[in-house]
């Protein structure tokens, strides 16, 4: 048990078991690349690598060099594709000194990593970004053939894949997905039409592994389905998935108001009538939500207590009156499992108006994490 007031704690078998979820979705022919930018979406980047590496991952993903220059450090070798891309020569040279993958996304860049490995007499495989109806990075799909022809032509570079992203996959309407898709196959036919193997070509996000799998095409990305979240708060997850991040604190007073009186910031709420509240640990200058007050609880003692008035930076007030002897020190989840109870980070997201993805973003970096296997 930790000595600290607050901790985050990250259940790796949690995570393992979510993976295995994802390899009885997409079946064997399907290559898997974890999704482990930003610190793992704040559970830990070399832990969850190395977790995800011993359980046969085909790949992961970052977001910027530097995460992949934190994996090989550690020892990491899977192979990594840069979802960001790539910025100047340092850059491209690491890159190809470090035998990772980035996403290319013009051919201003191409041609700059195509030098690079003429200079060192080196070839780097890469992954083309295709705008197939985000609106974000990426070559548009009806444009796509010109660019090919170009990357093929540069020594160096080795095209390996296609790669896009699905903008609405997790919502009820499925057209706009279906159309993103049927973009997609039109895309990997062009390119190999023109002359592009593209072997490894990835469309599908968590929303698309569970909803579409026409969009899994060679690789599938799972991210927050890994870590125990959901697309969205309405998504219906066709497979049972485990939470992986915990976090815990303390009671730290408890007090007996009388009725009427003010509670937090701004007396944006009043007792009514006498109650016991308790003082725990955790603010959102800890991670939590501010905008989950409102409606917000935590657990103690396996039962749920509503939060009352404002959160504070590092203290949040609440209801404890039904909850019988609740005592200073005592254990307080603001996330996870207490008992036969849970709070899953999609339920304080929807609190605050926000995704799962953000809480544990949000939660992870800010605390001492512990992890268990």
């Amino acid at each position: 048990m930790s000595n600290r007031p607050n901790h985050v704690e990250i259940d790796l078998s949690a995570l393992v078991d979510n993976l295995n979820q994802v390899k009885q979705l997409v079946g064997p022919g399907t290559k898997i690349m974890g999704i482990v930018k930003s610190d793992a979406y704040g559970h830990g980047l070399i832990p969850v690598s190395r977790a995800l590496e011993r359980h046969k991952i085909d790949c992961l993903g970052v977001a910027h060099l530097h995460e992949a220059m934190a994996l090989r450090t550690e020892g990491i070798g899977l192979p990594i594709v840069i979802l960001c891309g790539l910025r100047g020569v340092p850059e491209a040279e690491a890159a190809v000194e470090h035998d990772l993958t980035p996403v290319l996304f013009d051919l201003e860049v191409a041609e700059m990593l195509a030098r690079v490995c003429r200079e060192k007499n080196r070839t780097i495989g890469v992954h083309l970004k295709v705008d197939t109806g985000m609106g974000r990075l990426g070559i548009p799909h009806e444009e796509l053939a010109d660019p090919i022809r170009r990357i093929l032509g540069l020594k160096g570079l080795c095209l390996k894949a296609l790669f896009s992203h699905l903008s609405s996959a997790d919502e009820s309407c499925e057209d706009y997905t279906l159309t993103q898709i049927h973009r997609f196959r039109d895309a990997i036919e062009t390119g190999r039409a023109i002359g592009a193997r593209l072997e490894h070509n990835s469309l599908a996000n968590s929303a698309g592994i569970m909803r579409f799998p026409s969009a899994q095409f060679d690789m599938v990305r799972p991210g927050i389905m890994l870590y125990g979240g959901l697309p969205s708060a309405s998504f219906t997850s066709p497979v049972v998935l485990k939470p992986v991040m915990h976090y815990k604190g303390r009671v730290l007073q408890v007090r007996e108001m009388a009725a009427d009186r003010p509670i937090s910031y701004g007396r944006t709420y009043y007792t009514k009538g006498p109650r016991r509240v308790a003082v725990v640990s955790a603010g959102y200058g800890d991670g939590l939500p501010r905008a989950m007050a409102e409606q917000g609880q935590v657990m103690i003692g396996g039962k749920r207590a509503p939060v009352l008035g404002r959160m504070c930076m590092n203290l949040t007030i609440c209801d404890v009156t039904d909850l019988g002897g609740v005592m200073p020190g005592q254990e307080v989840v603001f996330l996870g499992t207490q008992g036969n109870e849970a709070i899953a980070g999609d339920e304080i997201a929807n609190w605050a108006g926000t995704i799962s993805y953000e809480v544990f973003c949000a939660l992870g970096p800010r605390n001492h994490r512990e992890y268990r296997s």
